[in-house]
């Protein structure tokens, strides 16, 4: 049975009632500000205070080049008044700037960057401060007791630990290659010359698992190697298994001893032996 108009008026009335009353709370809602339920930005990770970084900016003009290396150019071949959008040509190594070094690096036949897995790049962080040493011997080498003497102060190592040394010697950052450079740690010395980590010490850091199936060795040096040692025997050793190197780093006084995490990013070229590398840590 059909309903008359007359009964159908009412519920007319009643629905354009309603209708009225939703615009005006969408109106409301639209001019009335609500309050933000989002969590706040958070500083860093579950367990973390902060995010830094630990890499140098790659830019041909500040990053100096290892005797020998292809060289590092930026062009841009694409504009936004041009093109529509905007496009750098990056051509370099994969040794330049702040960058790491997969095992392949070194060995025939060892696992190259697209065969790491995910975790050999975060890794926990060891800090060993050796910057006075460095002062009275640009050729310093990173010693046992160095190490042995981290652990009576911070506990044991973890295992599978990025040991980093530092030195200082980032300061001296810069593409000039004359005088007090990079490559000598400011000293104005002929030829190489950096501290580095005795072979002595590397082999401590494997004997006692702190650089195990995992690991890495660092520094903010162009390598872990001292400058004096021409065979890069400590580099060598390292990258066995999925351990790496972390080179050209900076900023390491954002971290502490013990506790950060470090995190290596960059491309994981096809056959890579490493990559240049945004390195990031995270700090407790």
């Amino acid at each position: 049975m059909r309903p008359t108009i007359r009964r159908l008026a009412p519920l007319a009335a009643l629905l354009t009632g309603v209708a009225v009353l939703a615009t005006l709370s969408a109106s409301n809602a639209a001019t009335t500000p609500q309050p933000d339920r989002r969590a706040p930005a958070a500083q860093g990770p579950p367990g973390f205070a902060k995010v830094v970084f630990l890499s140098h900016v790659n830019d041909p003009a500040t990053t100096p080049g290892f005797p020998g290396d292809p060289a590092f150019t930026l062009s841009t071949p694409f504009t936004v008044p041009k093109d529509g959008f905007y496009l750098q040509y990056v051509k370099e190594g994969e040794h330049t700037g702040t960058h790491w070094g997969a095992p392949c690096h070194f060995h025939t036949g060892a696992l190259c960057a697209d065969q790491l897995d995910p975790a050999d790049l975060v890794r926990p962080a060891v800090v060993v401060d050796i910057r006075a040493k460095v002062r009275g011997n640009v050729d310093y080498q990173l010693t046992v007791a160095d190490l042995t003497a981290w652990e009576a102060r911070y506990g044991p190592m973890p295992a599978g630990a990025a040991v980093i040394a530092w030195t200082g010697c980032d300061r001296w950052w810069s593409a000039k290659q004359t005088g007090r450079t990079y490559y000598n740690c400011g000293t104005g010395q002929d030829g190489l010359h950096q501290p580095g980590f005795s072979l002595a010490a590397v082999r401590w850091l494997v004997d006692h698992h702190v650089l195990g199936r995992q690991g890495a060795l660092g520094t903010d040096t162009f390598g872990p190697d001292p400058g004096t040692d021409e065979e890069f025997q400590e580099s060598s050793l390292v990258l066995h298994r999925h351990r790496l190197t972390l080179e050209n780093l900076t900023g390491l006084g954002q971290l502490p001893p013990a506790g950060a995490w470090v995190v290596v990013g960059g491309p994981r070229n096809h056959n890579g032996s490493g990559s240049p590398a945004t390195i990031y840590a995270l700090v407790p």
